[in-house]
């Protein structure tokens, strides 16, 4: 069977988009319409898992060209509090981003990025662990991030590439897939489907 040619990013984050230019990729935008809901008990690893391979399948399945032409890349960020478990998605709105970010203020949280490859005979899931600490912060910096509209289409309420930098005092792990995509893995996946031009 030949090899995919065409890559497709099955997310419309543009933290993404721009992490796969960056490591000058060539690939196609189709965000994924998939149900984000975790299921009760589910384990926080596991639900990244299956959201990154949820996405990646149902773009692959809306593919109305060559199959074995597409390789689909799907991709899910989550981060969960050391101290409580708790998983932290995308803030349903401001209040609730203030809410997570004053739960993350002088905390160590967890960020577990999974990231799903989907062609035409083959699936291959890999995920990635980074653990952040936050400094302690103070109510009013918090009430000036959210209001700047950055924390609310992120997971855990904050982008380590923006303004919320200056929160972290560490990372243990991958920036880049704190940030939403691990580019090392990503890009060695890529470089064997012969899909990253700097490493073919």
């Amino acid at each position: 069977m030949s090899q995919p040619n065409t890559l497709i990013l099955a997310s419309a984050s543009p933290r993404r988009a721009e992490l796969l230019r960056q490591i000058g990729v060539d690939f196609i935008c189709q965000p994924a319409d998939v149900d984000e809901t975790p299921r009760p008990d589910e384990a926080n690893d596991l639900y990244v898992d299956r959201m990154a391979l949820s996405k990646a399948r149902a773009v692959f399945k809306a593919v109305s060209s060559d199959r074995e032409a597409v390789l689909v890349l799907g991709s899910d960020t989550a981060g969960v509090l050391d101290h409580t478990g708790e998983l932290l998605l995308k803030p349903l709105d401001a209040a609730d981003a203030t809410q997570m970010l004053q739960r993350l203020s002088g905390t160590v949280h967890t960020i577990y990025t999974s990231v799903a490859f989907v062609a035409a005979e083959s699936e291959h899931l890999v995920q990635v662990v980074s653990k952040v600490w936050f400094r302690t912060l103070r109510r009013e910096e918090i009430d000036h991030y959210v209001a700047s509209g950055e924390p609310l289409d992120k997971a855990g309420a904050y982008g380590i590439q923006g303004a919320a930098a200056a929160f972290v005092k560490r990372i243990e792990g991958s920036y880049s897939a704190i940030v939403g995509l691990p580019l090392c893995e990503v890009s060695d996946y890529l470089a064997a489907k012969g899909l990253c031009a700097g490493r073919r």
